[in-house]
């Protein structure tokens, strides 16, 4: 401070300003509590965390890459092995999925080459106009007019019928 102040405004702070004492005669009870909880609730649940955290590490498993083993087809099966009819089928539908799919990514990259290249898409995009048209040829050959309950049954009888349908076809052309 200045020499020249004004005492009456600013009076001297105290020259020695005695600390708080931290200790009191009683003891805090938050201090207890908070000990107790920590023991009690806390430190158990962590405990049980940090075991189930590192079981999991051990078994790592990722659901988004999960791989089926093939299976045999439904046309492999014994008549009456049920087990096998119903992992054909499984095997079947996830092959349905699988085809939807790639019919999807297909047709989005078609669609993204057509938006990206406007009134000449038909020169420029030619290669995925054609790989649509034959993905989509194939999904229709094999999944079309299977209806709402589709099955693997439906699917072999409608590959059967185009199988005849196709012997027939090259017979007569066979013939003239």
């Amino acid at each position: 401070m200045p020499d020249s102040w004004d005492k009456d405004v600013y009076p001297e702070p105290p020259r020695r300003t005695p600390a708080p004492s931290p200790q009191t005669s009683l003891p805090n009870p938050i201090t207890y509590l908070t000990k107790a909880f920590d023991f009690l609730v806390d430190r158990p649940v962590t405990l049980v965390r940090d075991f189930i955290e590192r079981q999991h590490a051990k078994n790592r498993c990722y659901y988004y890459h999960r791989q089926f083993r093939r299976v045999p087809d439904i046309t492999e099966c014994e008549e009456k092995d049920v087990l096998c009819m119903f992992e054909a089928e499984m095997q079947w539908r996830r092959d349905y999925k699988v085809d939807q799919e790639i019919v999807n990514i297909i047709q989005e990259r078609m669609q993204a080459c057509q938006q990206r290249e406007g009134e000449s898409y038909k020169q420029n995009c030619a290669n995925e106009l054609e790989q649509f048209a034959r993905v989509s040829k194939a999904y229709q050959d094999r999944y079309h007019d299977l209806g709402a309950h589709c099955s693997a049954r439906k699917c072999l009888a409608k590959q059967k019928q185009r199988m005849l349908a196709e012997r027939e076809a090259a017979k007569e052309a066979a013939a003239a």
